[in-house]
């Protein structure tokens, strides 16, 4: 199958071609959409995905945003919207996935399964064709709060891309099928999660980041001296058993296996103290939970504990991408956690 049966392609689009707004842009897009930008260095390309998952707009807008003010970049752009299928399901940027299908961003690797393996599958394709000298992928988080990016290398070079967004880098040796694995290839990659889908200043982070990329001669520079990165490193992953079922409310009602409470967001790589309680659990207790690490060794006695029903860490920890999503909890992961240092729990 070739990839003109998967995915569309646009040169050097104009205005006209773009519609008025974001999503009328989207609802013009009929595949995943391969976008060509000639840049002042034809020599030489950046690459950008974004819209991987159908309800993180972030990128979409930057994006749209920057191609409707016909800016001339540094270099070759290729810009990749890889989910417009679930995007495009009324409402419009409310589905992660298909109902039926695959996180695309876990389809990055063999055997490239289903429909979302083949989207990955040309994507991967367009990506080894351009030869771009770095990658980024543009995500909002599943809840509120600050922006961070996310590596499988922690370098120069990944720091210098992340300090284009954002002073925290979270740098895992997990992999699942992630387009930032990538970075596997020597191209240098980071996912960069912008923050709340919701969130103005994360569409606006989103923007100015896409400007500073696309605009600056070099990114990629191993001067040190122009950015501070806060890295955090091989975070665990708390993930809740797929019968379990989640409430947010301000006391449990007994009905559900794990209750957090409304505001848990707010905990979002802020340091939580083993005093301070993160929720409640029913009669089944932590069995409901996993707490994997990179090496899928499970820790969950590392990481939290129960007393009185009540949840706490077992140690001082810094937890981010906590959602009140319970569809999000349940399919993708409750939140990841390192120490409150920044270092590894394990």
């Amino acid at each position: 199958m070739s990839n003109s049966n998967i995915l569309d392609y646009l040169n050097d689009p104009s205005p006209r071609t773009l519609g008025r707004s974001p999503l009328e842009w989207l609802d013009r897009l009929h595949k995943p959409t391969v976008i060509h930008v000639t840049g002042s260095d034809p020599s030489r390309t950046r690459a950008m995905a974004t819209l991987l998952h159908g309800n993180e707009p972030s990128g979409l807008f930057a994006l749209h945003r920057w191609l409707l003010e016909q800016q001339t970049p540094e270099v070759n752009m290729l810009f990749l919207l890889g989910g417009v299928y679930p995007a495009k399901i009324h409402p419009p940027l409310s589905h992660r996935q298909l109902p039926e299908g695959l996180d695309l961003n876990r389809c990055f690797k063999e055997p490239f399964e289903g429909e979302e393996g083949a989207i990955a599958h040309a994507m991967l394709a367009e990506l080894h064709k351009a030869k771009p000298e770095c990658l980024l992928d543009l995500h909002n988080t599943s809840g509120t709060g600050p922006a961070f990016a996310v590596t499988i290398t922690n370098d120069a070079a990944h720091q210098a891309l992340t300090s284009l967004f954002t002073d925290r880098l979270v740098m895992t040796d997990l992999r699942l099928g992630a387009l930032m694995e990538y970075s596997e290839q020597e191209v240098p990659t980071v996912t960069i999660e912008c923050g709340g889908s919701q969130d103005d200043h994360a569409h606006q982070l989103a923007y100015e980041g896409l400007i500073r990329y696309a605009s600056r001669p070099d990114v990629l520079s191993l001067e040190q001296a122009d950015w501070d990165v806060a890295v955090m490193r091989n975070p665990i992953r708390v993930e809740l058993a797929p019968e379990a079922t989640i409430e947010y409310r301000l006391e449990p009602t007994g009905q559900a296996d794990l209750t957090f409470p409304p505001d848990i967001e707010r905990r979002n790589f802020g340091i939580v103290s083993p005093d301070e309680p993160l929720g409640w659990v029913g009669e089944k207790g932590l069995r409901i939970l996993t707490a994997i690490s990179h090496n899928r060794t499970e820790n969950l006695e590392q990481v939290l504990q129960v007393r009185d029903g009540q949840i706490y860490p077992a140690q001082a920890i810094k937890a981010f991408m906590i959602t009140t999503n319970p569809v999000i909890a349940k399919s993708d992961c409750l939140f990841y956690a390192v120490k409150a240092t920044g270092d590894p729990i394990f």
